[in-house]
């Protein structure tokens, strides 16, 4: 389902960072996120709710644009 905030997710096993293109065009990534973590956001009804509810607070994040 689009999302009204979020525009893109993209993540990084290697690495454990999600990163999250808003539909704003800002960009953040998101540290140390479980690929599990990742995959219920991934399949959730609404991306907005699942990154306010388990991303954002949980996990360290860097502003990359």
């Amino acid at each position: 389902m689009p999302s009204s905030v979020v525009a893109h997710m993209i993540y990084n096993a290697d690495t454990r960072t999600l990163r999250i293109i808003f539909v704003s065009g800002m960009v953040y990534d998101y540290k140390d996120v479980p690929e599990a973590v990742y995959l219920a956001m991934k399949s959730s009804g609404s991306k907005g709710i699942y990154l306010n509810k388990h991303i954002k607070g949980h996990y360290d994040f860097e502003k990359v644009r």
